[in-house]
């Protein structure tokens, strides 16, 4: 009985076709079920998809290539759940492309960093990291306080991520220039059809300069919003998920 696998390992090609075999079964088994399900995404309340200025902080975010030393995905281990918060849901990153779950942390993960500092903090930290974490070793990015932002493509931005599955409306897309300025003017005229489109967005002037729309708003914005989109006390899969 114990021989029997010499069959295999003396023929080659018997061991080649075996191996086919053997991977063919194990494909059918886990891609079969994939054709039966709606998403294989469990849906969770208050997941949006980004308001136009999130989406721009978003770009410039991967623009300076800040994924590569932060992470966005807390791992279900009890040391990363003490310090960082509640684990990393699918559905949380299911309207980022591509997803920024990252490979390695030079500085700390930020899955959950919405809402954990000030915006005049996070300010700081861009303009010169040392000033409030001495160890840090990030460089500065001071220029976003002075560069304006350039949106003049936002409603092309939000129509490449609706090619790829995001569900951007025809009215979001319509009004998103509109949308972005009313983020940082809490006196907006268009203030309740902002939220009505993006529910529990945050509206203020992130940068503290109401002279102009600059990058760092846009920054500060998509920091801020990270991890908030779920209320984890009170989180409960959808009942048409379950």
């Amino acid at each position: 009985m114990l021989n029997r696998h010499e069959i295999f390992e003396k023929r080659g090609l018997l061991l080649t076709v075996a191996i086919l075999v053997v991977v063919a079964i194990g494909g059918v088994v886990e891609i079969a079920p994939l054709f039966y399900l709606e998403s294989t995404i469990e849906k969770v309340k208050g997941v949006r998809p980004y308001s136009p200025l999130e989406l721009a902080g978003r770009n410039i975010y991967i623009r300076e290539g800040c994924y590569t030393c932060h992470s966005q995905m807390v791992r279900p281990l009890r040391d990363e759940v003490e310090r960082y918060g509640h684990y990393s849901l699918a559905a949380e990153s299911m309207y980022d492309h591509p997803f920024q779950w990252g490979s390695k942390r030079s500085g700390p993960d930020l899955a959950r960093v919405g809402g954990k500092y000030s915006d005049a903090w996070h300010q700081q930290h861009l303009v010169d990291p040392r000033s409030v974490v001495p160890e840090s070793i990030m460089p500065p990015y001071a220029f976003l306080d002075e560069r304006p932002l350039d949106y003049s493509q936002v409603e092309a931005w939000l129509k490449a991520n609706r090619a790829v599955g995001v569900p951007y409306t025809d009215e979001m897309i319509e009004n998103a220039k509109a949308d972005l300025e009313a983020q940082v003017d809490p006196f907006s005229d268009i203030y309740d059809e902002f939220l009505a489109r993006y529910p529990n967005a945050q509206i203020r002037d992130f940068d503290g300069d109401a002279r102009q729309i600059s990058e760092m708003d846009a920054m500060i914005a998509y920091l801020q919003v990270l991890g908030t989109m779920v209320n984890f006390s009170t989180y409960e899969p959808e009942e048409n998920y379950r």
